[in-house]
C-alpha cells in the first residue's frame, strides 16, 4: 500500500499549539479517511464463509482509515477539533459524519461484533483504549450527548472487556507498537475518570502500580526500534505520573530515567522511507515522544531546572514530525493527524 505524494506536500508547521487553520487542514484530511473503505487491513477471524464480508458490513461505524483503531481515533480527532473549534468551515461535514457513523443502528453492529466470543482478542488493547477515549470525549461535551448515548453500549462492552482482561494479565507489554500496555492504560484511565467509572479506575491504578511501580533504569537508550510509534519508557513514565502522588512520582522518575533527567540528549527518530507503512510509524513516535516529554516536564513543574530540557526535547521531536502529518501519502495520512492533535 503505497500512496503517491499529494499536491499539498509537507508544510513547515512548528506551532506550539493547534490553530484553527491547522485544525481545518487536519479535519479535511481525516474526513476523507474515515469515509474511505479501501485499502483496508482487517483484524478479523473467519469462522466460515459467512464471515467473508467487506469492511463496511463488518464495521459500519469504523470501516475507514485503513484499520478499525485508526477509524476510531480518527473520529476522536474530528470530535475533539469540532469541540475546540465549533466554527470550523468543515463543521457541517464533521457533524454529518458523526451523525451517520455513530447512529445507534451502526453501533449495534459494532457491539455484536465485539462481544462475539470468536473476536475476544479483537483490537486488544489499543483499539479498546481509543474507543474509550472517543467515548470520554463525547461524554464530556454537552453538544455531543446524542453521539455519546449512541456509543455508550460499545463503550460499556469495551470497559467490561478491560475489567475481564486486566486481572489475568501477568506482565505488561513493553513494545513500541499497538500492544503497548502503558499507552492503553493511559487512555482507559482518562475515560474512567471522565466517565466516573470508579471500578475501572481502581483496577487501572492497581495494574499501573503492579506493573510499573518497582521499575528502575528504563532502557531508553535502546529505543527506538525500526517500526515504533510509541516509546515504551516514556509512555510508562507518562502513565505512572497520573497515578503516583507528586513526591512519589519525582522519586520514581529519577530512578527510572536518570540519564534523561540528567540532560542526556534524546534525538528525534529519523524516518528513512515515508512511503513504507511501518517505517512511517517513526513520525508518530516523534509526536508521541513529544507528548510524553511535555507531560513529564509539566509533572516536574516550572521551578524544576530539569523541566526545560524535557521541553526542548519535546519541541525538537514535534518539529521533526509536524511537517509530515499531511503529506499526500495515505500510509501516514490516515492516522498521524490524531497523534498531532493529541500532542497539540
Amino acid at each position: 500500500m503505497q500512496g503517491g505524494r499529494g499536491k499539498s506536500g509537507p508544510q513547515p508547521w512548528a506551532e506550539a499549539e493547534i490553530t484553527e487553520g491547522l485544525a481545518s487542514r487536519f479535519a479535511r484530511n481525516t474526513l476523507e479517511a474515515v469515509r474511505r473503505e479501501y485499502p483496508n487491513k482487517l483484524d478479523h477471524v473467519l469462522a466460515g464463509p459467512q464471515d467473508v464480508l467487506p469492511p463496511g458490513r463488518l464495521h459500519p461505524a469504523f470501516y475507514g482509515c485503513f484499520d478499525w483503531h485508526s477509524a476510531v481515533h480518527g473520529h476522536w480527532m474530528l470530535a475533539r477539533l469540532l469541540r475546540r473549534f465549533p466554527g470550523l468551515p468543515e463543521g457541517p461535514d464533521l457533524r454529518a459524519v458523526l451523525d451517520r457513523h455513530l447512529a445507534p443502528e451502526r453501533i449495534s453492529v459494532e457491539v455484536a461484533y465485539f462481544v462475539n466470543p470468536a473476536h475476544r482478542g479483537f483490537e486488544r488493547t489499543y483499539g479498546w483504549a481509543w474507543l474509550l477515549k472517543l467515548a470520554g470525549e463525547l461524554g464530556a461535551w454537552a453538544e455531543a450527548r446524542a453521539w455519546a448515548e449512541a456509543l455508550r453500549p460499545l463503550a460499556e462492552a469495551v470497559a467490561a472487556a478491560f475489567r475481564d482482561y486486566l486481572p489475568g494479565l501477568a506482565y505488561p507489554n513493553r513494545v513500541g507498537t499497538h500492544a503497548n500496555t502503558a499507552f492503553s492504560l493511559n487512555l482507559a484511565l482518562d475515560y474512567a475518570r471522565t466517565a466516573g467509572d470508579r471500578a475501572l479506575e481502581a483496577l487501572l491504578e492497581d495494574r499501573v502500580r503492579a506493573f510499573f511501580a518497582r521499575d528502575r533504569n528504563g532502557p531508553l537508550a535502546w529505543e527506538p526500534s525500526g517500526e515504533d510509534f510509541l516509546s515504551p519508557c516514556l509512555e510508562e513514565a507518562a502513565l505512572v505520573g497520573k497515578v503516583l502522588d507528586r513526591e512519589a512520582f519525582h522519586a520514581w522518575l529519577a530512578a527510572f530515567l536518570p540519564d534523561l533527567l540528567a540532560g542526556t540528549p534524546l534525538e528525534p527518530a529519523k524516518v528513512g522511507d515515508r512511503t513504507d507503512p511501518r517505517t512511517v510509524h517513526l513520525d508518530g513516535l516523534n509526536l508521541s515522544r513529544a507528548r510524553c516529554l511535555t507531560a513529564l516536564a509539566a509533572a516536574l513543574g516550572p521551578g524544576d531546572p530539569r523541566a526545560a530540557g524535557l521541553e526542548r526535547a519535546a519541541r525538537d521531536h514535534a518539529r521533526a514530525a509536524l511537517p509530515h502529518v499531511v503529506s499526500g501519502r495515505y500510509v501516514g495520512d490516515h492516522w498521524l493527524g490524531t497523534f498531532a492533535v493529541q500532542l497539540l
